[in-house]
């Protein structure tokens, strides 16, 4: 198994995208690049801890590799927009990628600029090595799975769903 840890807003979403991509095993929200320790969802809202909201995707490099994790995540959210994704906003809802290990600094570093030139507009995803990753309290675990009717769930998260379906068929977890 391979990690990433990922952060793209609220954790919710991109949790939601990594639970229906084929090759990933485990999605876990949580907190990661602050100060804090032991930090909670009130804690972290309030943006005075350091902390980002991120997933742990832990993945089978067999079945899909970390560049494709990668461009799943920058496809998925909006890596242009410093601390904020549509209404979100706050140093919580940072984009950024903490690495494992130089291979996937490197790989992240590439990937980026692809985008970057893509886009052609700066992007301003954190490039960090992995911190500590603190889990979210249960309540947060499996949020849209749980609560497909709440009214985020259907404005924000549903849409990010789509287009990862419709861009990304091939990665699609079968029986979704």
């Amino acid at each position: 198994m391979e990690t990433a840890v990922l952060g793209g807003g609220c954790f919710w979403c991109t949790e939601a995208v990594f639970t229906n991509v084929r090759g990933v095993k485990s999605v876990t929200p949580g907190y990661a690049g602050g100060h804090m320790a032991n930090p909670d969802y009130y804690s972290v809202c309030s943006g005075e801890t350091g902390h980002i909201e991120v997933v742990k995707v832990q993945f089978d490099p067999a079945v899909i590799d970390y560049f494709t994790v990668l461009e799943i995540f920058f496809a998925t959210h909006d890596p242009t927009t410093l601390n904020r994704q549509g209404a979100d906003v706050g140093s919580q809802y940072a984009s950024v990628i903490f690495y494992e290990d130089e291979r996937q600094k490197e790989t992240a570093t590439a990937v980026i600029s692809d985008v970057q030139e893509a886009l052609e507009k700066p992007v301003v995803t954190q490039l960090r090595p992995a911190e500590t990753f603190w889990p979210a309290e249960t309540v947060h675990h499996n949020y849209y799975a749980l609560n497909p009717n709440q009214g985020y769930c259907m404005a924000v998260i549903e849409p990010k769903l789509a287009k990862f379906r419709q861009r990304y068929r091939q990665w699609v977890r079968e029986n979704n």
